[in-house]
């Protein structure tokens, strides 16, 4: 972080010059003091400052020097770049609902547990953002047009149920249309509100459109796809009385994210999915930004000399 730190007034740090010069004083008179002691023998005042306590006075003089070397940081204005939320932005939750969803080697289920994780999405995104629901299989559907209402949405998660085959390439098509539902800003209509498509599968596509066209697609329209492959190798489902295994594909999900312009998660658990969809939204919900961070030096500032001024008490209240 620190390379990162800017100044509004750099001129201002050469009073950091004094820092060096005060240290040399202290280590001076240290040597002056070890000499003294070394020839008049034991001083009244060592007897009752015992060299154990020479610690503390090197904590004070330490977290003093560190204090007015902050305070002079923050003097000069410091700038760094910041998340700060955006204003807003369209979030296209995008679910596969293939039957390979009902393997329960993530528990109860990989559904189930995919909708508490996407619920709980809803609420580390921004209010004002837009967020579109989109279920896919064989084919896909926009369940819920961009709306703010999390309500609705988080119902409609839980209504999602599973259906046959697996087309990524659909699920990203159908979020792409429901991207392009998203209401105008009244304050700035003639702005594209910036948006994403967050994808969770964990099959393979096994029928048509496929995955790779449709990744170009939303790379052309400047929608990035953030993809979750959700699930594990040891995943399986029974048809028929037939075990049928339905590892996740890493692959396909690697390059749609890459094509895309997004980013690709994996996640094997429950804890690790509500983990990844914290991470996304952290991504998704706020952009760097140059900002003064003079708060944060000062903060540092009045800590260092708390430090000191605890370590001075401590060394006083051992006098008689």
């Amino acid at each position: 972080m620190i390379p990162m730190i800017a100044f509004l007034e750099p001129d201002r740090l050469w009073w950091l010059v004094l820092i060096p010069v005060l240290l040399l004083l202290y280590l001076a008179l240290l040597r002056r003091k070890s000499i003294r002691s070394r020839t008049a023998g034991i001083s009244n005042l060592d007897k009752v400052l015992p060299k154990q306590q020479a610690w503390k006075r090197h904590i004070a003089v330490g977290a003093a020097v560190l204090s007015l070397g902050a305070l002079n940081v923050a003097f000069a204005k410091p700038s760094d770049q910041v998340d700060v939320p955006r204003d807003r932005a369209t979030i296209v939750l995008a679910i596969d609902v293939s039957r390979s969803m009902i393997a329960e080697d993530v528990q109860p289920n990989r559904l189930d547990a995919a909708k508490t994780a996407a619920k709980d999405f809803l609420g580390m995104l921004p209010a004002r953002f837009n967020v579109a629901l989109v279920a896919f299989a064989g084919t896909a559907s926009i369940v819920v047009a961009p709306t703010t209402d999390r309500g609705l949405v988080s119902r409609a998660i839980e209504g999602l149920q599973v259906a046959p085959s697996t087309s990524i390439g659909e699920g990203i098509y159908s979020s792409l249309d429901a991207m392009a539902l998203a209401p105008v800003d009244p304050d700035h209509p003639n702005d594209q509100a910036p948006g994403a498509v967050v994808l969770l599968s964990d099959g393979y596509t096994n029928i048509p459109r496929y995955s790779a066209p449709a990744a170009e697609e939303a790379k052309k329209r400047g929608i990035p796809i953030y993809t979750i492959a959700y699930g594990t190798e040891d995943g399986y489902v029974v048809d028929r009385g037939r075990r049928e295994s339905v590892p996740v594909n890493h692959e396909e999900l690697q390059k749609v994210a890459d094509i895309s312009g997004g980013k690709k998660f994996a996640a094997g658990s429950a804890s690790e999915l509500k983990d990844v969809y914290r991470n996304i939204a952290q991504q998704i919900g706020f952009v760097k930004e140059e900002q003064e961070v003079t708060e944060v030096y000062t903060g540092y500032a009045l800590g260092f000399a708390v430090l000191a001024a605890i370590a001075v008490i401590s060394l006083g209240a051992r006098w008689p």
